[in-house]
């Protein structure tokens, strides 16, 4: 893999400066202020992952944070996700570790306005601009911009716009929430190519020692274009902190810390980088063969293929055969849940070729 083959070629420096890179946290998925339902919720598992990325950060172990965007699920949320969203990273602000926060997509290219985002360490790039670290290790100049649809022919002018150009002697890391040419999601390795949404490659300037983004949910590294020429920096995706969907089943979920040397050539150098692994809750998909089964003897089979997995793992049930419509009509969402232990998401899949 690229970023295995990048961290190899790594040397860590003591006096570098130390990133950590976090993503697509989409706080407030499957958590619902008044649930209707008893059941256990996923958002849970996305808030504990977003506290163990930041560890590092309240201990003192890097000089900054960058969130690649995606904090929140969705554009509107309530009030009482804004305060639990934003905490973490305040805390983390309070400790006296600056973080530069990226709006993605899913805020619709803006945070949320509250008082807490007026905090002396907590930078947002509400549009594009950038912002100078200085630190003991020394200096540092973050560029970037808002989430921006159809960006393919924008990139270029939205970069100039960041005012990057202003930092000539410093180290300059691009902060975005893009996709990126080579970028690749899902279980079939589905890789971007073109499109009005799509960074070329070779559109990156050669003036930042990495492109730090958020977006894609797989954690990667890419180096070259889809034709082999290298990209002029390195661009970092971390993925997101948990799995949001099945298409996410197969992927390692985590963070990266990233180490720039300010000594190193005329503007610095990306001279190690570590990617640092999160627990995720594993998704199993589950196929029923209804084909001899039907009423009590499919769900008895059901629940004895359910007590058979990990009680922790996220399932989605796919019933497949001659009797998949009639049974799907008798297994409610109720019913799988009694089935499953208590600490299990199970879910039925919609049949296939139905509405």
């Amino acid at each position: 893999m690229a970023q295995q083959a990048l961290a190899a070629e790594c040397t860590v420096s003591r006096g570098a400066i130390q990133v950590l890179l976090v993503a697509d946290t989409h706080l407030g998925f499957d958590l619902p202020f008044r649930p209707r339902i008893d059941r256990r919720r996923r958002g849970r598992d996305f808030f504990a992952n977003f506290e163990r990325a930041l560890a590092p950060a309240l201990k003192g172990e890097v000089d900054l944070v960058v969130h690649g965007g995606d904090l929140f699920y969705r554009s509107r949320v309530p009030a009482a996700l804004v305060d639990m969203a934003l905490a973490p990273l305040v805390r983390v602000a309070q400790a006296g570790t600056p973080v530069y926060l990226v709006p993605g997509n899913h805020e619709r290219s803006s945070i949320p306005l509250h008082l807490w985002t007026a905090h002396p360490n907590l930078h947002i790039f509400d549009r594009p601009r950038t912002f100078l670290y200085r630190g003991p290790r020394g200096s540092l100049a973050l560029s970037g911009f808002p989430f921006a649809r159809a960006v393919r022919d924008s990139f270029r002018s939205l970069v100039d716009q960041t005012g990057y150009r202003g930092e000539p002697a410093l180290p300059r890391l691009l902060c975005l929430h893009q996709t990126i040419e080579g970028a690749q999601v899902g279980v079939g390795d589905y890789t971007f190519r073109r499109g009005s949404d799509v960074v070329p490659g070779q559109d990156i300037p050669p003036d930042f020692c990495a492109v730090l983004s958020g977006h894609i949910h797989r954690a990667q590294i890419l180096t070259h274009d889809l034709r082999g020429r290298p990209f002029a920096a390195p661009v970092f995706y971390p993925g997101s902190v948990e799995r949001t969907s099945f298409a996410e089943r197969e992927e390692e979920k985590g963070y990266y810390r990233l180490a720039i040397d300010p000594a190193v050539g005329s503007g610095g150098a990306l001279v190690d980088t570590r990617f640092v692994p999160l627990p995720a809750r594993p998704m199993i998909c589950l196929t029923i063969d209804t084909q001899e089964r039907s009423g009590e003897g499919l769900r008895e089979h059901l629940r004895q293929r359910l007590a058979a997995l990990d009680p922790d793992a996220v399932v989605r049930v796919e019933l497949r055969g001659p009797g998949a419509e009639a049974a799907f009509q008798t297994l409610s969402a109720a019913r799988l849940r009694e089935m499953a232990p208590p600490s299990m998401n199970v879910d039925l899949a919609p049949l296939r070729g139905h509405r």
